[in-house]
């Protein structure tokens, strides 16, 4: 399942690390974040290398609906609430720069990303609840306004409007920006001590060390894999399709997400926690809805994408722990990836080049607050659900009893294991438990894909590796 991004835009191939060098910053990860970052600090004059695993934006990058907005839903009345005024306005106004940062570097680069101004809605179908939020967003300086006369062929009663964000193809901006960059692809990251990034075949020696890997791979310090929970959602490319000329997002577990790109219209939504979709069928709603709002369109295309979720809604942005002053961190994007990846950069830069940034206390990954317990208990506790389910979970099926097209955890005589039987009646079976931390995982039915319930991390039909935190596969013996 290859988005429009990805099949529109095959960003040059560049070579492995062979060897051993040094910088004064190296990047782990080449998506959004990672680019980002190092584009900054290489302005800023900073020596930055990026170790990319695979290929530049061959992560979420390419799984992004490319939406660059302030607008992170119905957040701007919860966020003044929970954080205060001055908090909320700091990262209203972090999340406004990104954007006009985004349009400036497209601007200087002179990059062909087919970039567009437009402006983002949320939508909600509880009136009140609506004024409220478009007060606080006027309250926190944000230009917006209440609409009550949408473009989509949604019921709802109204939505507040965000003037002037943008939309991009983010696989075309990523590319032209790293063209001046140092970038190594196919060069997994195995190992980080203190200053040194070891690889399967070199290794980098640098200053800083930045984690921009989607979900942090080093566990211990840190302890992300406590704070943070992974869900996925899914996104349809729809042809013949009504055009939309403004971004749109629903308020709600099943609203639908809206956005124009080209002669497509991406229509997205059905998330769930990642490890969550035994009986899947989000593809199945997704194109239902298609058919009910937008009759005699076409399917062009479809994918999903994977989010990090924090406790308190707020990417971590920062030092990595207190025990490793000299390396750094951006995760946590929930579904706001673009701006908060520029977000990412700016901080970073900035943290780096010894310049104070008026954001970064809000980001901080060191930051505690008691609201966030509750939250934290609950992912807690699905985590230790799937690390004892793979003790006492007795699977009831048999490879024999799998039917084409469908996959099971049986017992095997060397112990659990995850079978797959594909249409062509191929058998496919690999071990059940994920190598991060231990948890049993999940069939996917919609992915075709085995999920872990605890931390999100993901791996194919054959046990190859799609998503960390896990950095090997599953294969099994």
């Amino acid at each position: 399942m290859e988005s429009i991004w990805s099949s529109t835009c095959r960003p040059k191939e560049r070579a492995t690390l062979n060897g051993d060098i040094q910088a004064d910053a190296v990047v782990i990860g080449g998506g959004m974040a990672g680019i980002l970052t190092a584009y900054s600090l290489q302005r800023a004059g900073v020596r930055t290398v990026v170790l990319e695993a695979e290929r530049i934006g061959g992560g979420q990058t390419k799984n992004t609906t490319a939406k660059i907005t302030s607008q992170h839903g119905m957040f701007c009345s919860s966020f003044i609430e929970k954080k205060g005024k001055d908090t909320a306005e700091k990262y209203m106004q972090a999340n406004q720069q990104a954007v006009e940062e985004y349009k400036k570097i497209i601007r200087r680069e002179k990059i062909d990303c087919d970039l567009e101004e437009a402006d983002s809605f949320v939508y909600f179908d509880d009136e009140e609840k609506l004024i409220l939020e478009a007060e606080a967003a006027k309250e926190l300086g944000v230009p917006s306004s209440l609409e009550r006369n949408l473009e989509i062929p949604v019921s709802c009663a109204g939505a507040v409007r965000f003037d002037a964000q943008a939309q991009f193809h983010p696989l075309k901006f990523l590319s032209a920006l790293a063209e001046g960059l140092t970038v190594y692809e196919n060069s997994p990251v195995k190992e980080v001590e203190d200053d040194l990034v070891r690889t399967p075949c070199g290794t980098v020696r640098a200053d800083k060390i930045i984690f921009a890997t989607h979900y942090p791979f080093v566990n211990f310090p840190g302890i992300y894999f406590t704070r943070m929970h992974q869900e996925r959602s899914y996104v349809l490319a729809l042809e013949g399709a009504e055009r939309v000329k403004g971004m749109y997002i629903g308020s709600g577990p099943d609203a639908l997400s809206f956005r124009q790109y080209g002669k497509y219209l991406l229509l997205g939504g059905k998330a769930h926690r990642t490890g969550e979709n035994k009986e899947g069928g989000r593809y199945a709603e997704l194109r239902e809805a298609a058919r009910m709002l937008y009759p005699g369109s076409r399917e062009a295309a479809c994918w999903s994408a994977q989010d990090c979720i924090t406790a308190d809604q707020i990417p971590f942005i920062g030092q990595y722990a207190s025990e490793r002053p000299h390396w750094l961190v951006a995760t946590g994007f929930q579904k706001w990836g673009m701006t908060s990846s520029m977000v990412s950069a700016m901080i970073l830069r900035d943290m780096i080049c010894g310049r104070e940034n008026p954001f970064a206390d809000i980001f901080s990954p060191d930051r505690f607050s008691s609201e966030e317990l509750p939250q934290i208990m609950k992912d807690s506790g699905k985590a230790v659900k799937g690390l004892i389910k793979r003790f006492f979970h007795i699977p009831g099926e048999t490879i024999s009893l799998i039917e084409p097209g469908h996959a099971a955890v049986v017992e095997t005589a060397q112990g659990k294991a995850g079978v797959y039987r594909s249409e062509e009646n191929r058998v496919f079976q690999v071990d059940i438990v994920c190598p991060h931390l231990g948890c049993e995982l999940v069939w996917n039915p919609d992915e075709r894909t085995w999920d872990c319930p605890c931390h999100g991390s993901r791996f194919d039909y054959e046990g190859n590796l799609l998503e960390g935190p896990a950095q090997e596969g599953i294969h099994h013996a």
